[in-house]
């Protein structure tokens, strides 16, 4: 019987070891198709703290309180203009470099690409833009985060 509970102790803890590592970036280079990006940084709570205040003060009305986006947000609406996307995985957000984004957050969306939201540079200074950049990126899943984090550094 001891060894049963030994092995089942093993298995649980090795699967939450896995668990683990999924979940935080490694101190390993990012590598795509042959092109390297420094490790993913470690996070500042503070910063992603401070990103979450003031994403549910500018940005949830629009993006969503848990930043799942509108409803159909790949359709675009009868003006031609799209939908707010979602900031976590399940959006495109993490496709883009940290310029491209804090460039959205500053400037808006572009009305060429069926953009409307509205420009944050008069309201939001650049280290309140960065930390909610910070705040969507602490909700990305491993894979999202490195892809993002490497399109920000070999771009």
């Amino acid at each position: 019987m001891s060894r049963i509970l030994a092995l089942i102790l093993f298995i649980v803890g090795s699967a939450v070891s896995l668990l683990g590592c999924q979940a935080m970036p490694t101190d390993e280079p990012v590598t795509i198709n042959g092109i390297s990006a420094p490790p993913v940084p470690p996070q500042s709570p503070e910063m992603v703290d401070q990103g979450e205040t003031l994403y549910l003060q500018y940005c949830a009305s629009c993006h969503g309180v848990n930043l799942e986006g509108a409803p159909n947000w790949k359709q675009s609406l009868p003006d031609g203009s799209f939908p707010p996307p979602p900031q976590d995985s399940s959006g495109h957000t993490w496709h883009h470099s940290d310029t491209v984004l804090l460039n959205i957050i500053a400037e808006g969306g572009d009305p060429e690409f069926g953009g409307t939201m509205p420009s944050y540079g008069d309201k939001l200074t650049e280290e309140e833009m960065v930390s909610i950049l910070e705040f969507f990126k602490s909700k990305w899943g491993i894979n999202e985060r490195e892809f993002q984090w490497w399109v920000t550094n070999t771009r």
